[in-house]
């Protein structure tokens, strides 16, 4: 395997109450479940960031439970994008930016903006909204992707907005909503969103084989030929790339365990230096 991004493979938050029997050990105390996933996983999506604001002190204790190298992706709050105008949440997306999120340091990831499945593109507010975003914050770059969730997002146009904002799409595996696998910055955010809880490791054992191949591609700089793209005409600059890729919904009983065995697939191929 040649050149290659940090891949990473994780969940949504780690409070969820049937994991208390499928993953964590039945006489872990609740206070310690992060540092228990955070050992266990790479990465993590925070939800609740979506719903509430949180205090620097709680993006510091996050930090501060994290081993190296571990970081944390945070959705975005919803008064920023759940609006009839994107380009009018200016304010929210400052406040949020500002709130605190800069104290997670090496450990903040990306920043996911995720849209009404409702939203329709509208080529012109949405650019009016990526130009909000800001690069950084207390001295630190920021990541963002964008999550839009119907069908008219799947054109060139959009795929054009994203590159030239170099703000990525999320890759969404779901039955539910559209993929959009343009490569549009230097990571690649993906949610997996197929899995069954009657299935021990949330997807089948030859799904997590074809995900990890996918990955693997993405993070040497290669585009998997299989997934669905707004703009197929564009090919992406052949340079590695962070790839984050997140267990969600479908399956979450067993979420944990869909992305520690996708890990194991990735470590694998890196030691045999597989392509």
């Amino acid at each position: 395997m040649g050149d290659c991004g940090v891949m990473r493979t994780g969940i949504g938050g780690w409070t969820f109450d049937p994991w208390n029997e499928t993953f964590y050990p039945p006489d872990l105390p609740k206070k310690r479940q992060l540092d228990y996933a955070a050992s266990r996983l790479t990465t993590i999506e925070v939800n609740g960031t979506f719903y509430r604001s949180q205090k620097p002190e709680t993006f510091a204790a996050w930090a501060a439970a994290a081993p190296e190298g571990f970081v944390f992706s945070l959705k975005a709050p919803r008064f920023a994008v759940n609006r009839k105008v994107l380009a009018e949440g200016g304010e929210s997306i400052q406040r949020f930016v500002n709130s605190g999120i800069a104290e997670l340091g090496d450990h903040l990831g990306p920043i996911l903006w995720q849209f009404a499945a409702t939203k329709q593109f509208d080529p012109a507010d949405f650019g009016a909204f990526l130009d909000l975003l800001p690069n950084a914050v207390g001295g630190m770059a920021l990541r963002h992707v964008v999550e839009p969730r119907h069908e008219s997002f799947i054109v060139p146009a959009f795929a054009a907005l994203c590159r030239e904002k170099a703000v990525a799409i999320a890759v969404a595996d779901s039955s539910e909503h559209p993929q959009m696998a343009d490569v549009t910055t230097d990571f690649v955010y993906l949610r997996l969103q197929r899995g069954e809880e009657s299935i021990g490791t949330c997807y089948e054992a030859s799904a997590l084989d074809t995900w990890a191949r996918r990955i693997e591609a993405f993070a040497e700089g290669r585009e998997p030929g299989d997934l669905r793209k707004a703009d197929p005409a564009a090919v992406a600059d052949k340079a590695p790339r962070d790839v984050f890729a997140y267990f969600i919904r479908g399956g979450k009983p067993r979420a944990p365990h869909g992305a520690m065995a996708l890990m194991e697939r990735l470590r694998a191929d890196r030691s045999r230096g597989m392509k």
